[in-house]
């Protein structure tokens, strides 16, 4: 038997609330599965708004990501599949409690890393970080390929990617030298309004940051898709917003 290959592990970050990333996380999962892919999602948010999001209730279930970070238990046993054909590692309220748990823990930067290493099964692993820059995020950039970065374009929100690129450069320097930024995602994206446009500019200029294409737009549809336990690749097909998903996950497989 040839050896299973190593998923292509991507990190969903921004400490900043609000800027979309389950949406992202949801969207480009289902998007990575129409194309052909065998796709893994990981919810490291303790408001397990991605499990929500895909129709899995959190109280319902015996074991989480929690588990598998912190008592070393198989993923396997844990993973569920969605209804939108991506399979989840799920989290419930207890992953709160992670970040404690992991803090006196030597190697605490390795868990996730480790908790993935044998799953070859999958050719993308997409990993929903914590809005927050704390051990959970530290671990899933040490994991990660690489690190895309979704950001709301209403506003000049950005001032918090400058904070999570030098935690990027910190772990370049000390747990994962591999580590690539892929781009900044512009999300919310209203064209019509130069302020959104100018933020963009801003951004590729300030950091000079790729911006990955084409922009996500304002959609009503984003927020009915979690009430319907589906993403919106599945409660709104042919929705703008679903289509710019396709075309970010196009480039990021030609990427991958």
């Amino acid at each position: 038997m040839e050896p299973m290959s190593s998923p292509t592990v991507l990190a969903i970050a921004n400490q900043k609330g609000g800027v979309a990333k389950t949406t992202t996380v949801a969207s480009l999962g289902v998007a990575l599965v129409e194309l052909g892919h065998k796709v893994l999602l990981v919810d490291l948010d303790p408001q397990a708004c991605l499990t929500f999001s895909l129709g899995i209730d959190p109280e319902d279930l015996e074991d989480s990501v929690h588990q598998v970070l912190t008592k070393g238990q198989d993923p396997r046993e844990v993973i569920v599949t969605t209804e939108d054909g991506v399979d989840l590692l799920p989290a419930t309220i207890e992953l709160a409690r992670c970040e404690a748990d992991l803090l006196t823990r030597t190697g605490r930067e390795y868990v996730i890393r480790g908790s993935l290493e044998d799953l070859g099964e999958y050719d993308w692993v997409l990993l929903d970080c914590p809005p927050s820059l704390g051990v959970l995020t530290v671990a899933a950039l040490t994991a990660a390929t690489g690190v895309l970065i979704p950001l709301q374009c209403e506003t000049l929100s950005h001032r918090g990617v400058g904070q999570l690129l030098d935690t990027v450069y910190d772990v370049r320097k000390f747990t994962n030298r591999d580590l690539e930024v892929w781009g900044v995602l512009p999300t919310l994206f209203d064209g019509r309004t130069n302020h959104s446009r100018a933020v963009l500019d801003n951004i590729s200029q300030t950091y000079e940051l790729e911006v990955v294409t084409p922009p996500i737009p304002k959609s009503i549809r984003f927020a009915e898709a979690p009430a319907a336990g589906r993403s919106i690749l599945a409660t709104a097909r042919t929705n703008k917003g679903a289509d710019a998903y396709r075309e970010v996950a196009q480039s990021l497989v030609a990427r991958g």
